[in-house]
């Protein structure tokens, strides 16, 4: 099981949880894992082609997937994924 941490944005869509576990091996899978037991949630992390959103970024074990192998980066039990909005503002 890999522990996914949640945003407070998505987290009406996992009932409140700010971490769920999820079985998968990797990125994608936890992706399509994810919307199944939380629906809807697949559509605010990927766009219409299914990639990671540019404004979303995913960290596994606190490590940036863009410098890994995106949403193919290989997953074990015990992992951790992060799911963060990013943050815009400012003048």
């Amino acid at each position: 099981m890999i522990k996914v941490r949640i945003p407070t944005p998505l987290r009406p869509m996992t009932g409140g949880k700010n971490e769920v576990e999820i079985a998968g091996n990797s990125v994608a899978e936890i992706i399509e894992n994810l919307t199944s037991v939380h629906p809807g949630i697949k559509e605010r992390i990927c766009d219409e082609q299914g990639e990671v959103r540019r404004f979303i970024n995913i960290y596994v074990n606190e490590e940036d997937i863009r410098f890994l192998t995106g949403k193919e980066t290989p997953l074990k039990d015990g992992d951790e994924m992060s799911i963060i909005p990013a943050i815009a503002g400012g003048r």
